[in-house]
């Protein structure tokens, strides 16, 4: 981005503003607008455009609204390539922060061994599906049955791994899982009644097991009998002509063929689960099944599978058995995953380890900004590891910091013990986040700055300078620093190297909004000084006055400081005061100046300051320099003070004013005069508007700045109108 086109229409009270930015010389623009102009409605038109929202005017939504941004190639610019810097957020956390935590060998490393993990692990998974019945979940339900911690599956893989690597057939593997344990059917099986029956029905079970002729409980029962007459065929036993002998308290049973131990096991079986008084337990089971009617399917599969009866009383320990054999079916692929984690998991052991001790570029911001700021609380992460191998979210720890010692704090309560400066300097922490993010990632971003450094100390205010300095000096970074400080506009703008056309003043018509550039670049009365003495400069020569007259009062020169100051006051010796006689001062006061001349030596300088003021008032520009609004200021403070003293008519009080004449002579016409309410009102205005804007306070010039020029020109024309 080279230039940037901004084209405004009612925007957050921005009625017009149009103006391109060119970044081809200078990435950073500052711009100093007063309160009340158009800074925050600046910044919150492009926080819209950040966020992808309309925007419009605050108070008249009716009216249109124009907001077209675009780069030298007029393509609108992208939102992500615009970042808005609010004074203060407290809830602000960059969305970025993570990124400066990861390093990318490690990761790779660490990513690498688990996609190895993770395809032999979907190999297994694809394998258990058809038999559990579920095509999603298979891996969280399989832990959780396990570690009762759904994110826990390789910790399950491997303690399971002595049962299923026992060598035993696996045991229900017919049984499919997602058929008991839906959310439905498990809300039943863990009702009271359904315990109740279900036990009377394990109890009759097992005594009929217990007067089998062949089956022992607890030894010997179905599932094995079926399990060994599966191993004998798939052997090949009864094909060498080997026989089984069972044994009973009748009779020793020699069986010689598979068929006739199948049939045996079976009728076994039957004359069991057909009992009539089993049948009967079963009926009352199916009669608390059959009574809800979304368990229809499942009490279909009980029926099917009479044998999953008995495991119901040990649901978790019925889950466990299937996975078991489900896994059994699938050994091979088991097998693999298992040898596979085990040996990665030395591997991430060793890169997690290294991960926790990393100097990540996270922990050279926080170096950076420990060092730059005065904050009295440190920050850590506690959980970097996670935050580099597994992309989680940074845990942010905070540790709070006094003469006496240290602890740890949480944030919420850090909010309540910080200062406002340090809680703001916080916020700049993550800020700095976002923007060492978008440095490390090369991202082309515009910073639109909205009086970043207001309520900091000046300490912490130099610190933000520099940073935006440093951020100056990325290719990839551009930035509108807006500020209504002229001192922080000032410092910015002189510690960045701005040129003249990167610093920008403000001026608010009726209509629009215009950004021109600043003439002063440091101190006016530089310039003043070079050219006061030239024809057409004497708005120069009257608003060098106040400086002049500090620098005469520093000086030791009292009797050119009480001159002086009567050409701010009305005093006894105002009218009498000659340009002739400022020339001698000036001469004096300013060594370089020793020599100049100035036109209209005989000319009264209260007469010049109204013909200059008139002048200025009857001048249509748009601008009015600093010199003119001094000069406005000086005549009205003066025409204000003759007015007062010709109505008050008291020589003895006005010249034995010794301090604060305008505030002394306002209290006196108040007292004397106190029905001319319209009159109080212009000159309390007066009071109000012009002590700071006159005497300057040791060269700072802010407020005559931040002065409106149509209320500077306003007040002047209602004090000549004053009779």
């Amino acid at each position: 981005m080279k230039k940037l086109k901004v084209e405004l229409e009612n925007c957050y009270g921005i009625k017009k503003l149009d103006y391109e930015f060119d970044f081809s010389a200078r990435s950073t623009y500052a711009i100093y607008a007063p309160n009340g102009v158009m800074k925050t409605s600046f910044a919150k038109t492009f926080l819209d455009i950040s966020n992808g929202q309309t925007s419009q005017d605050s108070i008249f939504k009716d009216r249109k609204t124009k907001r077209k941004i675009t780069d030298e190639v007029a393509a609108e610019i992208n939102s992500a390539n615009i970042f808005v810097i609010v004074p203060y957020a407290q809830d602000y956390k960059s969305k970025k922060m993570s990124t400066l935590l990861v390093n990318k060998e490690l990761k790779e490393k660490y990513e690498k061994i688990h996609a190895d993990i993770d395809e032999k692990k979907e190999i297994l998974i694809d394998g258990l599906k058809s038999l559990v019945g579920m095509k999603n979940g298979i891996e969280e339900a399989f832990a959780n049955d396990f570690t009762h911690n759904p994110k826990e599956f390789f910790k399950s893989i491997q303690r399971v791994k002595a049962e299923v690597l026992d060598k035993a057939e696996p045991v229900l593997e017919t049984i499919i899982y997602q058929k008991i344990f839906n959310e439905k059917a498990v809300a039943f099986l863990e009702t009271k009644d359904f315990k109740t029956k279900l036990s009377e029905y394990i109890q009759k079970y097992n005594e009929l097991v217990d007067s089998s002729t062949y089956f022992k409980k607890g030894v010997f029962n179905h599932n094995n009998a079926s399990t060994i007459a599966k191993n004998l065929k798939d052997n090949g036993f009864f094909k060498a002509n080997h026989s089984v002998s069972l044994n009973s308290k009748k009779e020793n049973k020699v069986i010689s063929t598979e068929e006739e131990l199948e049939e045996v096991i079976q009728q076994e079986k039957d004359s069991i689960l057909n009992n009539p008084d089993l049948v009967k337990a079963f009926d009352e089971i199916d009669k608390k099944i059959t009574a809800n009617q979304e368990l229809r399917g499942f009490r279909d599969y009980i029926e099917a599978n009479p044998i999953i009866l008995p495991e119901l009383a040990n649901l978790s320990a019925f889950r466990q058995k299937l996975w078991i054999s489900y896994l059994k079916k699938n050994i091979e692929p088991y097998k693999i995953l298992e040898q596979e984690y085990s040996k990665g998991q030395k591997a991430i052991e060793k890169i997690v380890e290294q991960a926790k001790k990393e100097e990540t570029q996270w922990r050279q911001v926080i170096q950076e900004f420990n060092r730059r700021f005065f904050v009295p609380f440190k920050l850590s992460v506690d959980n970097q590891e996670d935050v580099i191998l597994r992309s989680e979210g940074p845990s942010i720890k905070f540790v709070f910091q006094d003469s006496s010692g240290s602890a740890p704090i949480a944030e919420d309560e850090l909010f309540k013990v910080l200062s406002n400066g340090e809680l703001r300097a916080l916020y700049i922490l993550n800020i700095i986040f976002e923007v060492e993010a978008r440095k490390q990632s090369n991202q082309e971003t515009l910073f639109v700055i909205d009086d970043i450094a207001d309520s900091f100390d000046y300490k912490n205010k130099y610190a933000i300078i520099e940073y935006l300095k440093d951020i100056s000096k990325e290719n990839y970074f551009k930035q509108i620093i807006l500020t209504h400080n002229f001192d922080f506009y000032r410092t910015v703008s002189g510690r960045l190297d701005m040129q003249r056309k990167n610093r920008l003043n403000t001026i608010r018509t009726v209509d629009s909004i215009r950004l021109v550039e600043e003439k002063y670049q440091k101190n006016p009365f530089d310039t003043w000084k070079n050219e006061f003495h030239q024809a057409g400069k004497e708005s120069m020569l009257i608003a060098s006055i106040p400086f002049v007259r500090n620098i005469a009062e520093y000086s030791g020169y009292a009797n050119y400081f009480l001159k002086l100051t009567s050409l701010l006051h009305i005093k006894e010796d105002t009218k009498t005061i000659t340009v002739a006689d400022l020339q001698v001062i000036y001469r004096d006061i300013l060594k370089d100046k020793s020599t100049v001349v100035l036109s209209n030596p005989g000319k009264m300088v209260l007469d010049l300051t109204y013909e200059i003021a008139d002048a200025i008032l009857n001048d249509n520009s748009e601008i009015i320099e600093l010199e003119n609004k001094i000069v406005l200021a000086i005549a009205i403070r003066l025409k204000s003070e003759e007015f007062m003293i010709t109505k008050i008519n008291d020589d003895v009080f006005w010249k034995g004013i010794v301090s604060n004449q305008t505030s002394a002579l306002i209290g006196k016409y108040k007292q004397d005069f106190s029905g001319e309410i319209a009159n109080i009102e212009f000159l309390e205005q007066v009071n109000l508007m012009t002590p700071e804007n006159i005497h300057l306070n040791s060269f700072m010039y802010e407020p005559i700045l931040d002065m409106s020029n149509d209320h500077l020109k306003q007040l002047y024309q209602d004090i000549k109108t004053l009779k």
